[in-house]
């Protein structure tokens, strides 16, 4: 349930400034995981995830942790699906809005120039300045749209958490399932 006191509203409809995360709310990697597995253990590719549980809760034991190699190999964030309608609805928010992509991509020293070329290919119109490299989510923006609510810590903004199996039994922050969704918060 939505309280009001838990929708934020820009008063003035003045330009915002909107941080936007990459991995679960642009790029999928899970339905990769859910590949590599599959090649390398026989997980089942139409594997489902529970609420509130990581990828890894849903691997053989013995393969648990492969999901920590996988996601430091060059070329895993090369190739990762776009999320369903980001890409326009990124587009319709910089005809309004200030927009930037904020990764913690230096936890993962060869994500950086995956990444940058990920978001070449799918997100183009999003500038170099525009894309923000880090490792603690520490930027001054009015939004930030993020499926852990770890870069939500000391972020002061409006904050949009954005649905993904690990963060479904997460309870008061205000959601969003899809970009439709973020596009009806925001605009």
């Amino acid at each position: 349930m939505v309280h009001l006191e838990d929708i934020w509203v820009n008063p003035i409809n003045t330009l915002m400034r909107i941080a936007i995360d990459m991995d679960e709310v642009l790029a999928d990697p899970l339905s990769k995981f859910i590949k590599l597995y599959h090649r390398d253990y026989g997980v089942p590719l139409d594997l489902v995830l529970d609420p509130g549980n990581e990828i890894y809760h849903h691997v053989p034991e013995h393969a648990n942790n492969k999901w920590f190699d996988y996601i430091n190999e060059k070329g895993f964030f090369r190739d990762l699906p776009v999320i369903p309608g980001s890409i326009d609805a990124v587009k319709t928010l910089q005809e309004k809005h200030e927009v930037y992509v904020v990764s913690a991509a230096t936890e993962f020293r060869n994500s950086l120039e995956d990444k940058l070329d990920w978001l070449a290919d799918h997100f183009p119109f999003v500038g170099w300045k525009n894309i923000v490299f880090c490792g603690n989510k520490i930027v001054n923006a009015d939004v930030m749209i993020d499926d852990r609510i770890k870069n939500f810590h000391g972020f002061n903004g409006r904050k949009l958490l954005f649905s993904s199996p690990h963060n479904m039994l997460i309870n008061g922050y205000e959601r969003v399932d899809s970009w439709q969704q973020v596009l009806q918060k925001l605009l």
